[in-house]
Protein backbone atom coordinates (compact mmCIF):
# COMPACT_ATOMS: atom_id res chain seq x y z
CA UNK A 1 0.00 0.00 0.00
CA UNK A 2 1.51 3.72 -0.88
CA UNK A 3 1.79 5.46 2.44
CA UNK A 4 -0.37 8.77 2.65
CA UNK A 5 0.84 11.98 2.41
CA UNK A 6 1.42 14.18 5.46
CA UNK A 7 1.77 17.25 3.47
CA UNK A 8 -0.05 18.47 0.09
CA UNK A 9 1.50 21.71 0.19
CA UNK A 10 5.29 22.16 0.66
CA UNK A 11 6.93 25.86 0.50
CA UNK A 12 10.43 25.98 -0.15
CA UNK A 13 12.67 28.81 0.50
CA UNK A 14 15.25 29.53 -2.16
CA UNK A 15 18.36 30.93 -1.16
CA UNK A 16 20.38 29.03 1.32
CA UNK A 17 18.09 26.41 1.14
CA UNK A 18 18.02 25.16 -2.63
CA UNK A 19 20.55 27.30 -4.46
CA UNK A 20 23.76 27.46 -2.26
CA UNK A 21 23.63 31.26 -2.53
CA UNK A 22 24.32 32.59 1.25
CA UNK A 23 27.99 33.65 0.90
CA UNK A 24 27.12 35.66 -2.16
CA UNK A 25 24.62 37.36 -0.91
CA UNK A 26 26.53 38.06 1.82
CA UNK A 27 29.22 39.50 0.17
CA UNK A 28 27.42 41.58 -2.10
CA UNK A 29 25.46 43.32 0.71
CA UNK A 30 29.22 44.21 2.25
CA UNK A 31 30.04 45.52 -1.01
CA UNK A 32 27.08 48.00 -1.65
CA UNK A 33 27.48 49.23 2.09
CA UNK A 34 31.68 49.61 1.45
CA UNK A 35 30.09 51.29 -1.56
CA UNK A 36 28.48 53.74 0.38
CA UNK A 37 30.92 54.56 2.69
CA UNK A 38 28.96 53.10 5.77
CA UNK A 39 30.48 50.42 7.96
CA UNK A 40 30.39 47.10 6.18
CA UNK A 41 28.51 44.60 8.39
CA UNK A 42 30.32 41.17 9.31
CA UNK A 43 29.79 37.90 8.17
CA UNK A 44 27.25 36.78 11.02
CA UNK A 45 25.55 40.19 10.38
CA UNK A 46 25.26 40.31 6.14
CA UNK A 47 24.07 36.33 6.55
CA UNK A 48 21.31 37.21 9.37
CA UNK A 49 19.25 39.40 6.90
CA UNK A 50 18.89 37.07 4.49
CA UNK A 51 15.52 35.81 3.71
CA UNK A 52 14.03 38.77 4.92
CA UNK A 53 12.90 41.78 1.92
CA UNK A 54 15.55 43.55 0.38
CA UNK A 55 14.67 46.87 1.74
CA UNK A 56 14.22 45.17 5.25
CA UNK A 57 17.28 43.30 5.00
CA UNK A 58 19.37 46.17 4.14
CA UNK A 59 17.66 48.94 6.73
CA UNK A 60 19.00 45.92 9.36
CA UNK A 61 22.71 45.95 7.40
CA UNK A 62 23.14 49.35 7.55
CA UNK A 63 21.01 50.98 10.52
CA UNK A 64 22.98 54.27 10.26
CA UNK A 65 21.89 54.68 6.53
CA UNK A 66 19.13 57.83 6.33
CA UNK A 67 16.05 56.38 4.86
CA UNK A 68 16.17 58.32 1.71
CA UNK A 69 19.40 56.73 0.71
CA UNK A 70 18.46 53.08 1.39
CA UNK A 71 17.02 52.60 -2.45
CA UNK A 72 20.90 53.99 -3.36
CA UNK A 73 22.38 50.78 -0.99
CA UNK A 74 19.84 48.87 -2.92
CA UNK A 75 20.48 49.32 -6.68
CA UNK A 76 24.58 48.97 -5.34
CA UNK A 77 23.65 45.60 -4.23
CA UNK A 78 21.53 44.19 -7.22
CA UNK A 79 24.54 45.82 -9.53
CA UNK A 80 27.06 43.57 -7.44
CA UNK A 81 24.52 40.85 -7.27
CA UNK A 82 23.34 40.52 -10.52
CA UNK A 83 27.23 40.50 -12.49
CA UNK A 84 28.21 37.82 -9.87
CA UNK A 85 24.28 35.18 -10.09
CA UNK A 86 26.12 33.22 -12.71
CA UNK A 87 28.22 32.04 -10.20
CA UNK A 88 25.56 30.19 -7.97
CA UNK A 89 24.21 26.62 -8.26
CA UNK A 90 21.80 24.77 -6.22
CA UNK A 91 22.65 22.65 -3.80
CA UNK A 92 23.84 18.92 -5.20
CA UNK A 93 21.00 16.81 -5.09
CA UNK A 94 17.93 19.53 -5.38
CA UNK A 95 16.47 18.34 -8.96
CA UNK A 96 16.45 14.59 -8.03
CA UNK A 97 14.61 15.52 -4.48
CA UNK A 98 12.12 17.85 -6.04
CA UNK A 99 11.46 14.88 -8.94
CA UNK A 100 10.41 12.34 -6.24
CA UNK A 101 8.04 14.82 -4.69
CA UNK A 102 6.82 15.60 -7.95
CA UNK A 103 6.38 12.13 -8.41
CA UNK A 104 4.01 11.97 -5.69
CA UNK A 105 2.20 14.84 -6.37
CA UNK A 106 2.86 16.97 -4.09
CA UNK A 107 2.07 20.93 -5.05
CA UNK A 108 5.54 22.22 -4.58
CA UNK A 109 5.78 26.23 -4.40
CA UNK A 110 8.26 28.67 -3.37
CA UNK A 111 8.44 31.58 -0.45
CA UNK A 112 11.38 33.99 -1.00
CA UNK A 113 12.91 36.87 -0.06
CA UNK A 114 13.97 37.30 -3.27
CA UNK A 115 12.30 39.63 -5.96
CA UNK A 116 10.29 38.65 -8.28
CA UNK A 117 12.83 39.60 -11.19
CA UNK A 118 15.49 37.73 -8.98
CA UNK A 119 13.53 34.42 -8.49
CA UNK A 120 12.47 34.32 -12.31
CA UNK A 121 16.18 34.62 -13.68
CA UNK A 122 17.42 31.89 -10.76
CA UNK A 123 14.28 29.33 -12.28
CA UNK A 124 15.59 30.78 -15.31
CA UNK A 125 18.89 30.00 -15.15
CA UNK A 126 18.71 26.23 -13.48
CA UNK A 127 15.93 25.16 -15.99
CA UNK A 128 13.03 24.38 -12.94
CA UNK A 129 10.30 26.44 -14.29
CA UNK A 130 8.13 23.20 -14.29
CA UNK A 131 8.90 22.22 -11.25
CA UNK A 132 7.23 24.54 -8.95
CA UNK A 133 3.37 25.66 -9.09
CA UNK A 134 3.78 28.80 -7.52
CA UNK A 135 5.32 31.15 -5.79
CA UNK A 136 5.42 34.38 -3.92
CA UNK A 137 8.14 37.23 -3.42
CA UNK A 138 9.02 39.95 -1.32
CA UNK A 139 8.23 42.48 -3.62
CA UNK A 140 4.86 41.29 -4.11
CA UNK A 141 3.71 40.50 -0.98
CA UNK A 142 5.06 41.05 2.93
CA UNK A 143 8.39 40.15 4.04
CA UNK A 144 9.38 37.25 6.34
CA UNK A 145 8.42 36.25 8.67
CA UNK A 146 4.93 37.62 8.34
CA UNK A 147 2.44 35.13 7.45
CA UNK A 148 1.20 36.63 4.73
CA UNK A 149 3.51 34.59 2.06
CA UNK A 150 2.33 31.28 3.28
CA UNK A 151 -0.76 32.39 3.61
CA UNK A 152 -1.56 34.00 0.27
CA UNK A 153 0.00 30.23 -1.31
CA UNK A 154 -2.34 28.02 0.91
CA UNK A 155 -5.48 29.89 -0.17
CA UNK A 156 -4.16 29.61 -4.01
CA UNK A 157 -4.30 26.30 -3.50
CA UNK A 158 -7.47 25.74 -1.25
CA UNK A 159 -4.57 23.72 0.86
CA UNK A 160 -4.75 24.07 5.24
CA UNK A 161 -2.29 25.16 7.64
CA UNK A 162 -2.07 21.82 9.30
CA UNK A 163 -1.47 19.78 5.46
CA UNK A 164 1.31 22.19 4.61
CA UNK A 165 5.26 22.30 5.18
CA UNK A 166 7.88 25.14 4.85
CA UNK A 167 11.14 24.35 4.47
CA UNK A 168 14.14 27.18 4.97
CA UNK A 169 17.73 27.72 6.35
CA UNK A 170 16.58 31.05 8.81
CA UNK A 171 14.83 31.94 11.81
CA UNK A 172 12.70 34.05 9.35
CA UNK A 173 11.38 31.01 7.81
CA UNK A 174 10.51 28.75 10.72
CA UNK A 175 8.98 31.92 12.31
CA UNK A 176 6.73 32.61 8.93
CA UNK A 177 5.61 29.00 9.48
CA UNK A 178 4.76 29.35 13.02
CA UNK A 179 3.01 32.50 12.36
CA UNK A 180 0.98 30.90 9.84
CA UNK A 181 0.62 27.65 11.78
CA UNK A 182 1.99 25.46 9.63
CA UNK A 183 5.04 23.07 10.14
CA UNK A 184 8.56 23.87 9.23
CA UNK A 185 12.01 21.98 8.76
CA UNK A 186 14.91 23.82 9.42
CA UNK A 187 18.39 23.19 7.27
CA UNK A 188 21.57 23.99 8.85
CA UNK A 189 24.36 24.22 5.47
CA UNK A 190 22.46 27.90 4.76
CA UNK A 191 22.38 31.27 6.25
CA UNK A 192 21.64 31.02 10.29
CA UNK A 193 23.43 28.70 12.65
CA UNK A 194 20.86 25.49 13.64
CA UNK A 195 21.32 26.85 17.15
CA UNK A 196 18.64 29.47 16.40
CA UNK A 197 16.46 27.07 15.56
CA UNK A 198 15.80 25.33 18.75
CA UNK A 199 13.37 28.50 19.66
CA UNK A 200 10.74 27.13 17.11
CA UNK A 201 8.59 23.70 17.10
CA UNK A 202 10.67 21.96 13.85
CA UNK A 203 9.79 19.12 13.00
CA UNK A 204 13.58 18.33 11.98
CA UNK A 205 16.67 19.76 11.42
CA UNK A 206 18.06 18.62 8.20
CA UNK A 207 22.23 18.68 7.53
CA UNK A 208 22.61 18.13 4.09
CA UNK A 209 20.11 18.29 0.70
CA UNK A 210 20.28 14.17 0.92
CA UNK A 211 19.38 14.12 4.58
CA UNK A 212 16.34 16.35 4.07
CA UNK A 213 15.28 14.14 0.53
CA UNK A 214 15.44 11.48 3.48
CA UNK A 215 12.90 12.62 5.51
CA UNK A 216 10.50 13.74 3.13
CA UNK A 217 10.44 10.41 1.42
CA UNK A 218 9.80 9.21 4.96
CA UNK A 219 7.56 12.04 6.89
CA UNK A 220 6.33 14.12 3.41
Amino acid sequence: MTRPRQFDLIAFDWDGTLFDSTALIARCIQAACADMGVPVPSDRDASYVIGMGLVEALQHAAPGLPRERYPELGDRYRKHYFARQHEIVLFEGTVAMLQALKARNHWLVVATGKSRRGLDEALESVELRGVFDGSRTADETASKPSPLMLNELMREFGVEPDRTLMIGDTTHDLEMARNAGTASVGVSYGAHEPATFEAYPTLHVAHSVADLAAWLSEHG
